[in-house]
């Protein structure tokens, strides 16, 4: 699947259930939302879970990957809500890292 078929579900269904209702959402409140569902893939991972394992809660699927896929689908919603051109940035960029040096010069992290 193309990254901007995944832009189109996500923010297909999260329109569907509610999400985009009443009073716009701010660029901030999203950007605070990609951070929560990271910190929930942190919180996870600190209780000792798997990295690669996905668990049941009864129907519902949790674990790192999940928050990891949280996350993807949180920024997928917000591109497709501004219009955001995501897949054609992640090319240049990606492109553009290719160019780069070794840890881009010296970086540690």
């Amino acid at each position: 699947m193309k990254i901007q078929e995944l832009i189109s579900r996500s923010h297909k269904t999260a329109v569907e259930h509610g999400w985009w209702d009443g009073e716009e959402r701010s660029i901030g409140d999203q950007f605070s939302n990609f951070h929560a569902e990271v910190s929930e893939a942190w919180e996870e991972y600190r209780n000792g879970e798997s990295l690669t394992e996905i668990r049941y809660e009864g129907k519902k699927p949790v674990g790192i990957p999940v928050e990891l896929a949280d996350v993807l689908i949180r920024i997928f919603d917000t591109c497709g809500r501004y219009a955001i051109p995501l897949e054609e940035a992640l090319r240049v960029k990606l492109d553009y890292n290719e160019t780069r040096p070794y840890r881009h010069g010296g970086k540690v992290a």
